[in-house]
């Protein structure tokens, strides 16, 4: 690799590692039930505020798409499943405690997490 190649693959380095992560989150619901929908509207106000333009999120039926539930071990409903970026996190419920899905998100972090220990 060349000086001017190796430049370049610098510059590109740098600039994915000042873009933000993309989140990939799966939402399993129960059908239209209002548990459900509270859900999914609590949690796309949460990603519209602090994940604008950066995340896909899948909503999934599992009565109506059970095959999709296969191996993801969904024990209640609604359940939401951040699968990147690592690490892949759960969070069950109706995603009406804020301060639980940014923390499940990794968007926010404990007073004992930013000094490098968990709690």
């Amino acid at each position: 690799m060349d000086a001017k190649q190796r430049d370049a693959l610098t510059a590109r380095l740098e600039q994915a590692a000042n873009e933000p992560e993309r989140y990939t989150l799966r939402l399993y619901v129960t059908g239209l039930t209002p548990r459900s929908a509270r859900a999914v509207k609590n949690l796309q106000a949460i990603c519209d505020e602090h994940l604008a333009g950066r995340y896909d999120l899948e909503v999934i039926d599992i009565y109506q798409q059970p095959v999709l539930t296969r191996g993801e071990q969904i024990i209640a409903a609604p359940t939401l499943i951040k699968k990147l970026p690592l690490p892949m996190r759960r969070i069950i419920g109706d995603m009406s405690n804020r301060d639980r899905v940014l923390l499940g998100l990794d968007l926010i972090v404990t007073p004992g997490q930013a000094h490098g220990k968990q709690t």
